[in-house]
């Protein structure tokens, strides 16, 4: 038998792919330490110069780990702070990581191979793992937990041990072969090719969490949902999430691009955010803030008939003073993020008086993912890639994330040498729509020439 890349293209079995010899290298979307410093001093942080694509070593398996070849993965925005080198440079989490001795050493390494999603196949399985097997088509929930922490056994991401899988660790999913936890791995969607697949788990399972979860903020049907960012890849599954519910999502944006794109996905509240005065500029005006908050709030009582009931809040100091404004009294903010800074300024009367509630946020558990999944299976909530490219173009990919000009989610190709592979049950894929109703998105970002 030959090398493992070319059984997997020629669609062999389990036995063949498990006799099939491993490559010594594999190619892979990467950051080097030589280059932490490059952006010092730098206002652009063009992420095309510090992202490689080249051949990194194959790791060593823990017992408890998988070897999936991956056909397809995504970005995130974890993928753009690891390639600026901020808020925390990814070398501080691999060095901090690997201090813990043992199978964590391991990642510890001058380079990080980045990447929180993947799509792909089993093809080797460590000694302590039971319920997958080689072959199996799988995707990777972004959570890498501690099954010996005592917290993780009351939720996954209580743990101390819990991190992000491509962001605070080694061997992530942007490149031809990844290592993940079995405690990571999630039934791969039939219908679903590899690019759809690849795009859905950290983004949709977080949404997920935030929403519908019991440690999120527990949405009801008839809920009113404020959707920051409702375009992006978190907003575009919390729209989703909010109708399959019963809420009403209230979607906010920023371009009439983008509130084609929510439209899309049956949304039909929209609120472009010139319309309340909020610029790309965080203001820390107190008396500005409850202004946007006051003007934003009569528009979503004018178009829906009350105040927010829940508020999904991931762009951070632009927003979160609004948002704690805006949210109806005993209302909940719930947060995963911060895209635009970390110090978040507002009035905390408007918290304490009116018994709202702010409610942190982080990934999901596995059962919270493997639920999420269902939905996808179901053709509940559909996929919202809106580009792929080709992991040789990845800087491009992640530059348009950085700069915020795409909508939904970019996927990216690794093993897979085209769009359009890895559907195994076309039948359902007819049933839940085919091509159209899983792509409503396809084709809406692209990159600027010349940029």
């Amino acid at each position: 038998m030959g090398s493992l890349t070319d059984a997997l293209a020629d669609a062999v079995s389990a036995e063949e792919i498990e006799r099939a010899d491993l490559p010594a290298e594999f190619r892979a979307v990467h950051v080097c330490a030589e280059d932490e410093a490059m952006f010092s001093g730098l206002s652009d942080k063009d992420v095309r110069k510090s992202l490689r694509v080249g051949s990194v070593a194959m790791p060593e398996l823990a017992p408890d780990e998988v070897l999936i070849a991956v056909m397809a993965s995504s970005v995130n925005y974890n993928t753009v702070w690891s390639a600026q080198f901020e808020p925390v440079s990814p070398f501080r989490f691999l060095e901090k990581f690997g201090r813990k001795g043992g199978w964590a050493g391991r990642h510890d390494l001058p380079y990080q191979v980045l990447g929180s999603d993947a799509a792909g196949v089993v093809v080797r399985v460590g000694s302590g793992v039971r319920r997958w097997r080689i072959g199996d088509h799988v995707v990777v929930s972004a959570a890498y937990v501690d099954e010996q922490d005592p917290g993780t056994h009351s939720d996954g991401m209580i743990g101390e041990e819990q991190l992000a899988w491509g962001y605070e660790t080694n061997f992530g999913g942007m490149a031809d072969y990844t290592v993940a936890r079995a405690s990571q791995l999630i039934p791969k969607p039939p219908h679903l090719t590899w690019e759809e697949a690849a795009s859905n788990t950290a983004c949709a399972s977080t949404a997920y969490r935030m929403l519908v979860g019991e440690r999120g903020a527990r949405m009801k049907q008839g809920d009113v949902v404020l959707v920051w960012g409702a375009a992006g890849g978190l907003g575009s599954y919390g729209v989703q999430l909010v109708r399959n519910g019963g809420g009403v999502p209230v979607a906010v944006v920023s371009s009439a691009r983008k509130a084609d794109a929510v439209r899309r996905l049956g949304c039909d509240i929209i609120i472009d955010r010139n319309e309340i005065g909020l610029t790309d500029d965080p203001t820390d005006d107190p008396d500005e803030v409850i202004r946007i908050g006051k003007r934003l709030g009569a528009i979503v009582r004018e178009r829906t008939g009350r105040d927010p009931d829940i508020v999904f809040e991931h762009i951070g100091r632009a927003t979160f003073g609004v948002s704690v404004f805006v949210v109806r009294r005993g209302g909940v903010v719930v947060t995963c993020g911060s895209s635009t800074g970390y110090q978040h300024v507002f009035d905390n009367r408007y918290l304490w008086m009116k018994l709202k509630r702010v409610v942190g946020s982080h990934v999901a558990n596995l059962q919270e993912a493997w639920d999420c999944n269902r939905l996808f299976e179901l053709g509940a909530i559909v996929p919202t890639v809106s580009a792929v490219f080709p992991m040789d173009e990845v800087g491009e990919a992640v530059r348009v994330v950085q700069h915020n000009r795409h909508v939904g989610k970019i996927a990216l190709l690794c093993l897979a040498d085209r769009p359009g592979l890895g559907v195994t049950d076309p039948e359902l894929r007819a049933r839940v729509g085919g091509d159209d109703r899983l792509n409503p998105l396809r084709g809406m970002t692209a990159v600027v020439e010349g940029e």
